[in-house]
């Protein structure tokens, strides 16, 4: 988690980089939900030199606003192009613009972004995240960015990355969830209809083949879990109320969800836990029996793990911005 807060009394500044070769879909996520954020983010859409750009697609998209609101901007999204765009090289307009980014702005990229921003040698030194099926031209390109290939997003300090196209809502999402807290990130996933959490740490790409009529799945499974967060469930608990021997369970359990299910057991602790801690006072101790954490001590560890601080440090957080 970043020590980096939104600014007191009016809404966070974001603009929208455009680039030659866009995919619409991406370049619409960040006004959709964070434009839901009850009025907390101004979502301004730029290109490059105040001209339309051409998308992927078969049309153009005119936009109101150049490079000059990047000066002022607290948050940089820089949206995917489709591959085949992808510059070896940054034209000089694209440079230009990038370098009129604020020092302190928050820089984001879904998708296929994650390139631009790598070629203008933002993310040297830090971890990064891309779409699975340009990995291995990523990890040639730029050997000095330590890049993850299965992960939905990556957050190193100011620097956000993100995979392919539905990551962008994640990575959204997570933004309005640092920012704001848990409870108005929810809000906006349903006015979205999407789910209101991915981990970032979720598997990018997932083989599910769709099953048999009438075969089992474990969704029902999962839900039975959530429920029972508090109690220590094992795998044999899980493969039992699936009607499932243990390797069949945790075989599916992984086609499905892309982790397995000590894992994902873990992920929704964390983040009930982080729920309570920003809309409760409830002490360390309490919280951690809640979500079926044994000790403080050992919610301490797993939150640690995922996001970086204490829980006392992340109550203090989203307190502040309370």
């Amino acid at each position: 988690m970043s020590d980096r807060q939104p600014r007191p009394g009016r809404p966070e500044r974001v603009a929208v980089l455009a680039l030659d070769g866009a995919y619409p879909f991406e370049l619409g996520i960040p006004s959709r939900i964070l434009g839901a954020a009850d009025g907390r983010y101004e979502v301004i859409t730029c290109s490059v030199d105040g001209r339309p750009v051409q998308t992927c697609a078969d049309f153009t998209i005119g936009v109101a606003h150049g490079p000059e609101v990047l000066d002022t901007a607290d948050t940089v999204i820089v949206t995917s192009m489709a591959p085949a765009r992808i510059p070896d090289r940054l034209p000089a307009e694209v440079t230009a613009a990038l370098a009129r980014i604020r020092p302190d702005a928050r820089i984001v990229s879904i998708c296929t972004a994650a390139f631009v921003l790598a070629e203008a040698g933002l993310l040297d030194g830090r971890r990064a995240t891309t779409h699975w099926q340009m990995t291995d031209l990523f990890r040639r390109s730029y050997p000095r960015v330590e890049l993850d290939p299965d992960v939905l997003f990556v957050a190193d300090g100011r620097m956000l990355t993100s995979a392919g196209a539905a990551s962008g809502v994640d990575i959204c999402l997570h933004i309005v969830r640092t920012d704001h807290g848990s409870e108005l990130a929810n809000a906006v996933a349903r006015r979205c209809v999407v789910p209101p959490f991915r981990d970032g740490g979720q598997a990018q790409y997932i083989e599910q083949p769709v099953p048999d009529s009438g075969a089992a799945g474990t969704a029902a499974t999962r839900a039975w879990a959530l429920d029972r967060l508090d109690r220590p469930l094992t795998l044999a608990d899980l493969a039992g109320h699936a009607r499932m021997s243990l390797r069949t369970f945790a075989r599916r359990f992984n086609d499905e969800v892309g982790l397995s299910p000590g894992r994902w057991l873990i992920q929704q602790r964390v983040a009930r836990a982080r729920h309570l801690l920003e809309a409760s006072d409830l002490p360390v101790d309490r919280i951690a029996a809640e979500v079926g954490f044994a000790t403080g001590a050992s919610l301490r560890q797993h939150l640690h793990a995922a996001i970086g601080v204490s829980p006392q440090a992340y109550r203090r957080t989203f307190q502040r911005a309370r």
